[in-house]
């Protein structure tokens, strides 16, 4: 076996895999890519119970509603920090940590019907985030250079395929039996994908030694919970009032004196000298408004095909009918993912993010003409799904070209922190403009027609945003490509080059 060579960070390099054809080997991508899946169907299954869980648990309707807040908060503190955990610690073994707890947080949604409990299971759940980028990692680590892009393409297209089967799935168990049993279902599933994630999974050599930065999670945590809660909740408690306006004060506060801790830090959690170099920064940026455009897509499709006919333009479909609807987009993504991979090897992963957007505000373009006809909302749902996977499967490549290999899970998982940050700030501009623009329909506020095409054209308007940001990305010239294929970690003049 030829020798391994050692990495700039003080590890060694993976020979990239090379020559590995048991079948443990063979089952690594479908494995990793199972585990994306359903950290998306845990993260959606619950959206089309949370009507009835008030009357289920005895709850009000704004505490049922931290049953998703909690997972969303805990994601987006998580992932940076377990990406960072598995830079230094082993990607396997905390993917295996965020897969464990996942299937925890099911067990218990099963087990209980306290809402307190079920709160806390869901903020479990939200560990799950940091799978895909540590998933990436691994891929980006153990194969060889010919399958990198396919198979780091198809992991991140597993967001979106995950919550398109989730919504039809939860509707479907709903529907027919006790709430509890969607949870067992889930718990089931996460068990089996943690199980061959132990059986198929490598520990990756590379690893990023030092000391762990305890202070600079903290201060991240506390910077993003304040954040993330003044966005999610500010439709309820007034984006005027004491407490929304404290949260982004205090925000504002804490993310100050973080940065300034990271930048004296000797191991910082996130690296924001290379952050802040274009080639990271930009995609960074691009992620949250891509974030931002493919989301309304999800938050509104099953609302307008579910509103009455009542209303003039709604179907008046069952949830398990609004579910089915984003199922088509879910195949189509996972139908497109080699396809990005195909552009990406011929024209750069700059070009398929920028045309990845450009595909998402073709999508709104779609359902701004035509949202009455069935067909039409699926054809228009599903072009942007197609837009969300060319964009998604460009992220992670970018990044991987432009960071060195000790640091790949970690700035994955900023990656997808930005993308959570998007999609929290969607949910709350798509809820105001639907509040604002609501007219009764038998006694009962429902969103307008002009509401659900007003959140399209912002959506879309975004995404335009994203695609001029992405043009704007600096090549990664040779060195870059040479650094994926060779599994080299950039030196450090390299890592902190602009463009």
């Amino acid at each position: 076996m030829a020798p391994i060579p050692a990495s700039s960070e003080g590890s060694v390099a993976p020979a990239g895999a090379v020559g590995r054809t048991g079948v443990r080997d063979r089952l690594t991508v479908p494995v990793l890519a199972l585990g994306g899946t359903l950290m998306a169907v845990m993260q959606t299954v619950v959206v089309p119970l949370l009507p009835d869980l008030p009357r289920l648990t005895g709850a009000s309707a704004g505490t049922v509603s931290w049953m998703v807040t909690a997972t969303l908060l805990s994601g987006a503190v998580l992932t940076p920090v377990l990406g960072r955990a598995g830079d230094m610690y082993g990607k396997r073994r905390v993917l295996l940590t965020a897969l464990g707890l996942m299937t925890l947080g099911s067990v218990l949604c099963a087990l209980s019907s306290d809402i307190g409990v079920l709160i806390t299971a869901r903020a479990l759940q939200g560990a799950a985030a940091a799978v895909v980028p540590l998933s990436i990692s691994i891929l980006r680590d153990e194969l060889p250079p010919e399958r990198t892009g396919s198979a780091v393409a198809l992991m991140s297209s597993t967001v979106g395929i995950g919550a398109a089967l989730g919504l039809p799935l939860a509707a479907l168990v709903i529907q027919y039996v006790d709430w509890h049993a969607m949870f067992w279902v889930t718990g089931g599933l996460g068990a089996a994908g943690l199980l061959l994630a132990w059986w198929a999974v490598r520990e990756s050599p590379v690893r990023a030694p030092g000391r762990f930065d305890v202070l600079g999670a903290l201060g991240l945590a506390a910077g993003l919970v304040c954040l993330l809660l003044a966005v999610s909740q500010g439709g309820q408690w007034g984006w005027g009032s004491a407490r929304i306006v404290g949260l982004f004060l205090c925000c504002a506060l804490i993310l100050t004196l973080w940065c300034l801790q990271q930048l004296r830090a000797e191991r910082p959690l996130v690296d924001l000298r290379l952050a802040s170099r274009p080639r990271v920064a930009l995609p960074h940026l691009t992620a949250l408004l891509v974030g931002f455009g493919f989301y309304a897509n999800s938050l509104v499709t099953a609302q307008l095909v579910q509103a009455p006919r009542a209303t003039g333009y709604g179907l008046g479909l069952s949830i398990v009918g609004g579910g089915l609807c984003l199922l088509p987009g879910g195949v189509t993504m996972l139908l497109f993912s080699p396809v990005s991979a195909r552009i990406s090897a011929a024209r750069g992963p700059r070009v398929t993010l920028a045309l990845g957007a450009g595909v998402i505000a073709l999508g709104y373009a779609v359902r701004i003409a035509d949202s009455r006809d069935l067909w039409m909302i699926i054809v228009g749902a599903s072009v942007v799904a197609t837009g969300t996977t060319l964009a998604y499967s460009a992220l992670p490549t970018l990044i991987l070209r432009a960071v060195p290999s000790g640091q790949t899970a970690s700035a994955n998982g900023v990656n997808v922190l930005m993308r959570t940050i998007g999609q929290a700030t969607c949910s709350a501009a798509v809820a105001a403009i639907l509040v604002h623009h609501s007219g009764l329909v038998a006694g009962t506020p429902v969103p307008t027609l002009h509401g659900y095409l007003l959140a399209f054209a912002v959506a879309g308007t975004v995404a335009l945003v994203a695609c001029a940001t992405a043009l704007t990305i600096p090549g990664s010239g040779a060195g870059g490509i040479r650094r994926l294929r060779g599994r080299t970690a950039p030196s450090p003049d390299e890592a902190l080059e602009g463009a």
